[in-house]
């Protein structure tokens, strides 16, 4: 059984849509990336993911659950870090870690302890005295030690600096190493997932644009470059994402469908961070060829 199963979601807020068509599975044991620009629908996805939103239509389950008809049975499986790290600042570290056991049945407080004491932060300190980042983790271990089976992390460090982002992101790989925890992490920022995620689901305005395993992804995409041509030849055997030219070359980003052929193109590889931003940078028209239907996410 898929731990989050979404099917054709769509989320209207009148006669915008917030979402239009997402279909993903995501398996027990994934790292999953949520990719996109600002609105693009990130926390409406996991706010979907957490029973915090209702979808138009579709479906979400999440461990064979319904998250807003089922909440009383799966929040407690569930750890959520929200990008602003809500807390209470007139709490101290450990009246704040006191009140996540008597909330949570399956609390550890070995997990939350070491956590705090690995962090150097003292009990006796209030939350309102931490530096973003210190919240940041302050609110990881409350998520963690919980011991969910999925930790859904809503662009948990858009607001911190570059040391704390990496902090941050370490201990999220170092949490899912250790207790094997399924994760659901969005941001906006490419090399923040590649480094941690193994699976990629990318949005814009609403829609998925890329789905798969990162390393497929990149593996699968290639920029050919060649003398001043029409792309539609490639076009017929491969997927064309953009395209551009000048008076004597045309380069090309494709989705390879099997190796390229053609001698009089020059084959380079292309990293992540460039096909992501040539899907989110597409626009019917510009390409040859539409982009491929996104995959599901499957192990």
């Amino acid at each position: 059984m898929a731990l989050l199963d979404v099917a054709e979601l769509r989320v209207r807020y009148g006669s915008a849509l917030a979402l239009d068509g997402i279909t993903l599975r995501v398996e027990p044991g994934q790292l999953v990336g949520v990719l996109g620009p600002n609105g693009a629908g990130k926390t409406t996805l996991l706010h979907l993911v957490m029973g915090l939103a209702k979808q138009t239509t579709g479906t979400v389950e999440v461990l064979g659950l319904a998250p807003r008809d089922q909440a009383s049975s799966l929040l407690p499986r569930l750890g959520f870090v929200a990008q602003d790290h809500p807390l209470y600042r007139g709490l101290t570290v450990a009246d704040t870690l006191n009140l996540g056991r008597h909330l949570n049945p399956t609390w550890d407080d070995t997990v939350a302890f070491a956590r705090v004491e690995q962090l150097g932060l003292k009990l006796t300190q209030k939350v309102g005295s931490l530096s973003g980042g210190q919240k940041a983790q302050v609110a990881l271990t409350l998520a963690v030690a919980k011991q969910p089976e999925l930790l859904v992390l809503d662009e948990p460090v858009a607001s911190l600096d570059p040391l704390a982002r990496r902090e941050f992101l370490n201990a999220v790989l170092e949490a899912a190493v250790e207790s094997g925890v399924t994760v659901i992490l969005s941001s906006h920022i490419v090399s923040e997932l590649e480094r941690v995620c193994d699976h990629l689901v990318t949005l814009a305005d609403g829609r998925p644009q890329l789905v798969g395993e990162i390393r497929e992804i990149v593996a699968s995409h290639r920029l050919l470059i060649g003398p001043r041509s029409d792309a539609s030849s490639v076009a017929r055997v491969h997927n064309v994402i953009r395209e551009s030219h000048t008076d004597r070359q045309t380069t090309l980003l494709v989705r390879a469908n099997g190796h390229v052929y053609d001698s009089c193109w020059d084959q380079h590889e292309v990293d992540l961070e460039e096909i992501v931003l040539a899907y989110l940078g597409y626009r019917p028209g510009l390409a040859a060829t539409s982009p491929p239907s996104p995959e599901l996410i499957a192990r």
